[in-house]
């Protein structure tokens, strides 16, 4: 009997295969595509980096040539007001960089090291069903042929992504009431970079109810996109690509970085529905990744949440394998620090579309090391450690002060 049933072979659920095999335990993954396959989320956060430490990869990631992150940009569509982070700058923040990757390169990685580690990796096969028994799990699954098979492990554990195919079976997903979004995107060259290694930043363009990012995956090439209401695309009365370059045209930022931008490949879009599941975990299962939840990706946590829970999970069922005692709080722990994750970016993201917080984010002021402690919360600490909660707590409070009383200047974004 496998250890050991992963769905989902995306950076959540390679990181737990990798971890569970390299500690000896069978794990088997199941990956409904073939690898290389596109994907979007290219922009990662500097505390991916131990664990790619911990995976192995540092080193090919490193020799794969992709472009460092050092720091994030934040403007205005009219350029009147930006902000730019520098991590190793920030007084907490321990991690002073990461990558920006092309995910079908990196994922593909990822997936190739667990399957060295000894996971049995099987690509082109499509999960079904799984039933929880007393003492162990059983997935229905098809194979690349369409033959169904029968699969049974100690533990499953759900890193589908978005797919969040053990959630959507048990009728747990909610859906955000206003973060209803679509996503444009394409990869285009010649997109304008800044000089040094400010080229490398992750660059975020505000409209008014909108926003565009710009995250440089290689050399020449820089992957932008706008986020918007999803009604805006639905009523809009042409194409996705030329509704795309009609908001880049309302601003001057984007004018200028996307002048001689060429479009490599098509536009796509997506949907960008911000949700979470009721529940993370079951009595052998574990939610990773997007499986456990969603929110919108102005602050590029998405990788490093995956990666994040799926370390945590790994550890998790390793010591449930260990000692099978103790299973239920174990399971507890892991859903109360996942869920105060997701809770943070969630609370994060709902605020990043107020004016008040805007005006705030933008006019940082050094009183009580609140923008260092914004820097290092953008930069993925999770440990929850006081001298952040407190900083992040107040400024959150600011922000609804703000919205009544203001203690910096008004902006407009038209």
């Amino acid at each position: 009997m496998n250890d050991v049933i992963i769905i989902g072979g995306g950076p959540g659920g390679s990181t737990v295969a990798a971890l569970m095999a390299a500690r000896g335990r069978r794990v088997i993954l199941l990956e409904r595509e073939h690898f290389p396959r596109f994907h979007i989320g290219e922009s990662l956060l500097p505390y991916n980096w131990p664990i790619f430490e911990e995976l192995g990869v540092l080193p090919a990631l490193e020799a794969a040539g992709f472009p460092r992150k050092t720091g994030a940009q934040f403007h205005l569509g009219d350029g009147r007001k930006s902000l730019k982070l520098v991590f190793r700058e920030g007084r907490f923040t321990e991690q002073p960089q990461t990558f920006q990757v092309e995910r079908s390169i990196f994922d593909h990685m990822l997936l190739r090291n667990a399957a060295a580690k000894g996971a049995a990796v099987r690509e082109g096969w499509q999960f079904q069903r799984f039933e929880q028994l007393p003492d162990r799990v059983r997935v229905n699954a098809t194979d690349p042929q369409g033959a169904q098979h029968t699969l049974e492990g100690r533990y499953l554990v759900d890193a589908s992504g978005r797919g969040n195919v053990t959630g959507n079976q048990e009728g747990l997903r909610v859906i955000h009431p206003k973060l209803k979004k679509m996503a444009i995107f394409g990869h285009f060259n010649g997109v304008m970079r800044d000089e040094g290694e400010k080229g490398g930043d992750t660059v975020v363009v505000r409209l008014a109810d909108k926003w565009f990012w710009l995250i440089p995956v290689s050399a020449t090439k820089v992957s932008v996109g706008c986020v918007l209401d999803a009604k805006e695309l639905a009523a809009a009365k042409t194409s996705p690509e030329v509704l795309f370059h009609q908001i880049v045209a309302t601003s001057p930022v984007l004018c200028e970085r996307m002048k001689d931008a060429q479009l490599v490949g098509e536009f796509r879009t997506t949907s960008d529905f911000s949700y979470y599941n009721r529940r993370l975990t079951g009595p052998r299962l574990l939610r990773v990744g997007d499986a456990a939840g969603f929110m919108d990706p102005i602050f590029s946590a998405g990788v490093y949440l995956a990666m994040f829970s799926g370390k945590l999970a790994a550890e998790t069922i390793d010591a449930c394998l260990y000692r099978p005692f103790g299973t239920r709080w174990r399971f507890a722990h892991y859903e109360r620090k996942t869920f105060r994750a997701l809770r943070f970016y969630w609370e994060m993201v709902e605020q990043y579309y107020t004016k008040p917080f805007m005006e705030l984010f933008l006019e940082p002021r050094e009183k009580w090391s609140l923008p260092a402690a914004v820097n290092a919360a953008l930069a993925g600490e999770l440990t929850g450690r006081w001298a952040i909660h407190w900083r992040m707590r107040l400024f959150f409070w600011l922000v609804k002060l703000q919205a009544r009383r203001p203690i910096v200047p008004r902006i407009r974004f038209d």
